[in-house]
């Protein structure tokens, strides 16, 4: 399966599924050499600001919503593109991310990873606990903010992000796991937003640290390609 090294060609790829009817499920999974900063769709604006200060990382605008992402050697994401009407899209657009988170939890716990897929009806009651430790992570930043069927640990820390993009001729759904703690200074520095670093530690967690150990990106990578042959065919 193509592994790309540039966040550049992987957004390259989304756009280019999309261009024309899905009429089966494609996937890639994309590792990272170099950092880049990758924001969403509907962040234009902020996209904007950030590449014109930005001066050590690329700056990157997605096919897919959702928040501000920095790539770089810490993650691993997926790209799957699936036909309208595809039994993995449910019902809806929350509905949408189901089977991917799921499918996210069962591979971690599958290398020692205890994390879970978060049902929206638990979203209210794990921002309230989180409310009490502290101020909000950012919510211009995808880590910063829950969704459903994203995958976090036990107290809540983020650790698989989830984005979609849809379109007539088919549905793009994305997702990243931190396999280490990323750059968060870089990030919020790019962003102009420096102080929003120490909020993103304490909500964000690394499958490194739930482990004890490194994750090998190459590991993860082969683990969720398997799964999802398996799951897609």
């Amino acid at each position: 399966m193509p592994i790309t090294s540039t966040a550049a060609q992987e957004q390259a790829w989304n756009r280019q599924q999309l261009e024309q009817p899905v009429v089966a499920p494609l996937w890639r999974v994309w590792t990272y050499e170099q950092p880049a900063l990758v924001l969403g769709c509907s962040q234009r604006a902020l996209y904007e600001r950030a590449a014109s200060g930005a001066r050590s990382v690329e700056v990157l605008l997605r096919e897919s919503g959702g928040g501000a992402v920095l790539t770089g050697p810490w993650l691993v994401s997926v790209s799957l593109v699936l036909p309208p009407g595809h039994a993995w899209l449910g019902q809806g657009l929350l509905e949408s991310y189901r089977r991917l988170g799921q499918l996210h939890a069962d591979a971690l716990a599958e290398l020692g990873v205890a994390a879970s897929a978060l049902p929206p009806a638990q979203i209210p009651d794990l921002q309230d606990a989180l409310a009490k430790q502290g101020p909000p992570a950012p919510d211009w930043a995808c880590f910063g903010s829950l969704s459903p069927w994203e995958v976090v640990d036990a107290g809540g820390r983020k650790l698989v992000g989830l984005a979609q993009r849809r379109r007539r001729q088919g549905v793009l759904l994305v997702a990243g796991t931190l396999l280490a703690p990323p750059d968060w200074g870089l990030l919020c520095e790019t962003m102009g937003q420096p102080h929003a670093a120490t909020l993103l530690r304490q909500r964000t967690v690394a499958c490194e640290q739930l482990l004890g150990r490194v994750l090998a990106p190459a590991t993860w990578r082969e683990t969720l390609a398997g799964r999802l042959a398996q799951a897609l065919g």
